[in-house]
């Protein structure tokens, strides 16, 4: 799977720079962490391939609204937060989501699900722990 270049929006910094951490060390380029809904949409003209978004930020529940903006912008999002039920009609701008706390395996494994999917790959089962919100 070819390296993608990766938004994180996340406003617990030791959150997002663990998710920083863990992309780099399998060969993506994080484009930047955003707390807020502006961040974001900065940062979203850097060309990421897929986004990593909570749905609650420092700006409030600010997530679906970025996923729905960073969707019109063909990129791939994927919700993760400790708050899977607060999704609304908003959703289906996103892949799947992952319920925080989540581990390293899981966050690559959901990863590379979603950039296959944005690249027309034939999708195997999603890895166990990411909701799919769509068809892929």
């Amino acid at each position: 799977m070819p390296k993608a270049k990766i938004l994180i929006v996340e406003d617990e910094f030791v959150v997002a720079a663990n998710l920083e951490a863990i992309l780099e060390e399998r060969g993506h380029e994080p484009v930047g962490i955003a707390p807020d809904l502006e961040t974001a949409l900065r940062l979203a003209d850097e060309g990421p391939d897929l986004a990593l978004v909570d749905i609650n930020l420092r700006d409030g529940e600010t997530g679906p609204v970025i996923a729905q903006r960073l969707r019109e912008r063909d990129v791939a999002v994927l919700f993760v937060t400790a708050n899977p039920r607060m999704l609304d009609d908003t959703r289906a701008a996103a892949i799947g989501v992952l319920t925080k706390p989540c581990d390293e395996d899981l966050v690559l494994a959901a990863v590379e699900y979603a950039l296959s999917a944005r690249q027309g790959i034939p999708l195997p089962a999603p890895p166990a722990g990411l909701t799919l919100l769509r068809a892929a």
